[in-house]
């Protein structure tokens, strides 16, 4: 049995057992982009009347600068692909990091609208470029056995930042609230220069030998990499000689199930209302009767543990069932939101309402932050095979962008026309997201990226 374990090159210790320090660093150094993610999308919550009055914004110019971070999401993820393609993981994310301290800077000295408008705009390109070269490289240089929950840390980390905006955002003022949220950033960029490159990425550009060189630093070098290194070249090697790597290549027939999955939950899980709810929690709850700050407060840290909770339940209990149980809690929520608006319009169940409203936003964010999230940002970092990840990747993103940007935009105008009627069309796309992680979305858990593709790609 020992022989088994040992390698011919020495006493090293298989791939599966290895979670290194320099994984762990390099993993640690990617949240800090997730954490002012989560700072971006949490900022508008709290600091709605304050830019409002400061700057005198009307309703539609605040919906403007709310919505106009998923704009920039859909510039930065159609190009993000091509960018991370060409350049490397690591370069994309060094870019994105200079995307939101400009961001985060015109925030700070915004004087007029415009300026507001341009940061956010400029920090939904960062946020474009971060949600598909995070993720993916996370999943290229994590060991199979514990990919699922890097991955899932990295949206822990999103949820953090939502919380900590949350927190302190009523008591700072919104200037303030900016410059904290330009220091996730600073620390990155500097992280950056102290992790390797994706040994995927290397191998896709023919770097053989610092392919072995960042896999044997991610591993461990007591660790035996022959195996993994070996299989990562054949599989990028047969890739390339099926195909090249053109970016029509997605749309061919065999890869045709990948990009359904892909394109399929990115846009269902947006059309459940997670941004335009994070986005506008505040005018929720005072809608509804609620204390703002403390309902806000507690929405953003209930998330937390059981964020916290998805990190093992992903590798545990696979990506599927984690899926579908937690957009069924999803749809729960949202429903029973739905509910606490109706009961507005009847006289002897208004008091009702805010109870009703409360219960379902924080049943909505405590399923979305157990599993929603980070499994479906985990499967879709896993399925794509190396020859069209970047061109399927980045269309997956925009598909995520482009729908948070009808959502959100369209929110505040629809919850004034029916804010049950919201609630209830968010409850009908979460409920259909169970239907389609049932039927269409396979599951990755215990697989080499290289096992879950194939799988998936039709090679007839």
């Amino acid at each position: 049995m020992e022989d088994q374990l040992l390698s011919s090159k020495g006493n090293k210790f298989p791939v599966g057992t290895s979670c290194s320090t320099p994984l762990v660093l390099s993993t640690c150094v990617v949240m800090c982009g997730s954490l002012a993610y989560g700072f971006a999308v949490g900022y508008t919550s709290p600091v709605q009347s304050g830019i409002m009055a400061d700057l005198g914004l009307s309703i539609a110019e605040y919906s403007t600068f709310g919505a106009i971070l998923t704009l920039g999401g859909t510039i930065g993820a159609l190009v993000s692909g091509t960018i991370a393609d060409m350049v490397g993981r690591k370069v994309t994310m060094w870019i994105m990091d200079l995307c939101f301290i400009l961001g985060w800077l015109s925030i700070i000295f915004a004087k007029s609208v415009w300026w507001l408008d341009i940061g956010r705009f400029l920090m939904g390109i960062g946020a474009g470029l971060l949600l598909y070269v995070a993720p993916i490289y996370i999943a290229e240089i994590a060991p199979k056995s514990i990919r699922g929950g890097c991955t899932a840390a990295f949206a822990f980390m999103v949820y953090f930042g939502f919380a900590l905006m949350f927190l302190i955002g009523n008591i700072l003022p919104w200037r303030t609230l900016a410059i904290v949220g330009i220091i996730p950033s600073l620390v990155q960029l500097i992280g950056i220069f102290f992790i390797p490159e994706s040994p995927r990425w290397l191998a896709k550009i023919g770097l053989d030998k610092e392919v072995e060189a960042s896999l044997q630093y991610l591993r461990g070098k007591n660790v035996d990499i022959s195996l993994e290194t070996a299989e990562i070249k054949d599989n990028v090697e047969s890739l390339t000689k099926l195909s090249g790597s053109r970016y029509l290549d997605m749309f061919d027939r065999r890869y045709a199930h990948s990009l359904i999955v892909g394109l399929g939950i990115m846009m269902l899980l947006q059309s459940g209302g997670t941004d335009a709810i994070s986005s506008f929690a505040s005018s929720i709850f005072i809608k509804a009767g609620c204390s703002a700050s403390f309902a806000t407060t507690t929405m953003g840290f209930i998330q937390l543990p059981f964020a916290a909770m998805g990190i093992f339940l992903l590798d545990a209990a696979g990506r599927r069932p984690v899926l579908m149980v937690a957009s069924a809690g999803t749809c729960l929520g949202n429903f029973l939101v739905g509910v606490g608006f109706l009961c507005k319009d009847y006289d002897h169940m208004s008091q009702l309402s805010a109870t009703f409203v409360l219960v379902g936003i924080l049943v909505f964010a405590i399923f979305y932050s157990m599993g929603v999230g980070g499994a479906a940002t985990t499967i879709v970092s896993e399925i794509f095979p190396m020859n069209i990840k970047g061109s399927a990747g980045s269309l997956a993103i925009v598909c995520n962008w482009f729908t948070s940007w009808i959502v959100t935009y369209a929110f505040n105008f629809l919850f004034e026309w029916s804010p049950s009627g919201v609630f209830f069309m968010f409850t009908f796309f979460s409920g259909l997201m169970i239907l389609f992680v049932a039927k269409i979305v396979p599951e990755t858990k215990g697989r080499t990226l290289e096992e879950i593709q194939a799988s998936l790609t039709l090679l007839n």
